[in-house]
């Protein structure tokens, strides 16, 4: 016979209490954990360490619950008995309601201390200066490609990337009114402007587009002018008292955000391997004949794949160029680690970026 509703209601509640005890539990465990840890001067953190956990999870995950939900929550937990501690202080792009800040909650989880910056630029100051243990910037957009600002500062910090995240990017018009009439100009970050450009161009095409720090930014000036508007997320819009106007404006429907976090070395060292990591490198050449080509024999003899390869011009003034690339695996793997010795000898300039899972 089917259970009645106030059974059902009776059983979860029961199984809540049993939750709450078993997570109070972990926790009590979890702060063991940290005091052993505080002792031996051992990171409070460990990105390695906490896919671990969520992987094994999944592995014997038999449902209904889905794997990206059963990520997220164990994500919260774990945030959760780290605060304990001692809070991570992140710093991020601001204000509240980024992208940014999106992916920071994705990979921290909530109970992270919050360090909003101005810029990018301040991510890498605020992370590099101390006042935040751990920065989290945008780097690639699927459809725009790199974030050459995040790039180019790469190259000269000492900080290094200890992690990514990813996710679907969902950009929504904002403004004080729900309709798309009297739209006189709309704000946005410079990328989300150009990944919009063409739903823009149809559907306003007398609005003029501002830039703004941040989408979020755009969204606080669009609550201040009704014939203002801003592309920016849901969060931005609850954020700022905004109506959505227009959902899911822009123009690839998989729009795809990574995002890099960064760290001093000295923070967090690189984690160890996980089975499904990632290695990020600057290289440069001397301008000769075949010295781009050169740099992949490495790669194909030890049979390492090459996930990222771009350039950027060095601004030398001699037509030279920077080259980012992504590697498939861990310098802990013998034939990775073969593979970077024999591309190091071959360059003018080398730095590793960082070692680091891949994202989900």
């Amino acid at each position: 016979m089917a259970k009645t509703l106030p059974e059902l209601r009776t059983q979860i509640d029961a199984l809540d209490l049993e939750l709450l005890a078993l997570l109070n539990q972990r926790a009590s465990l979890a702060h063991e954990v940290g005091e052993i840890k505080r002792l031996d001067g051992s990171a409070v953190f460990r990105p390695d360490r906490e896919a671990q956990v969520i992987a094994n999870l999944q592995a014997h995950n038999g449902g209904p619950l889905k794997d990206h939900s059963l990520s997220l929550i164990w994500r919260e937990i774990m945030s959760a008995c780290r605060a304990l501690e001692a809070p991570q202080r992140v710093a991020y792009l601001g204000p509240a309601g980024t992208f940014s800040e999106q992916a920071a909650i994705q990979f921290f989880g909530g109970s992270m201390s919050r360090v909003l910056c101005v810029s990018i630029d301040e991510v890498f100051r605020a992370t590099a200066a101390g006042s935040a243990e751990f920065g989290v910037v945008p780097i690639e957009n699927s459809s725009e490609g790199v974030i050459s600002r995040s790039l180019d500062l790469l190259l000269n910090s000492p900080l290094h990337i200890i992690g990514e995240t990813s996710f679907l990017v969902r950009h929504n018009l904002l403004r004080l009114e729900p309709s798309l009439h009297d739209i006189e100009a709309v704000y946005a970050h410079p990328q989300a402007l150009a990944q919009c450009q063409d739903w823009l161009t149809t559907h306003l095409p007398h609005a003029e587009r501002r830039a703004a720090a941040s989408n979020a930014e755009g969204a606080r000036l669009a609550a201040t002018n009704p014939a203002w508007a801003a592309i920016a997320s849901e969060r931005a819009g609850s954020e700022f008292g905004l109506h959505i106007a227009s959902y899911a404006i822009q123009d690839d429907a998989f729009n795809r955000t990574r995002f890099a976090i960064i760290c001093l070395p000295q923070t967090l060292a690189a984690p160890q391997a996980t089975g499904n990591d990632c290695v990020s490198l600057i290289v440069s050449v001397t301008n000769r004949p075949g010295a781009v080509h050169d740099l992949l024999v490495p790669l194909k003899k030890h049979g390492v794949s090459m996930t990222r390869f771009e350039s950027r011009p060095a601004r030398s003034g001699q037509w030279e160029y920077y080259f980012y690339i992504d590697l498939q695996g861990h310098p802990s793997q013998p034939h990775v680690a073969a593979a970077l010795e024999e591309l190091r000898g071959l360059c003018a300039f080398y730095k590793v970026l960082g070692t680091y899972p891949v994202s989900e």
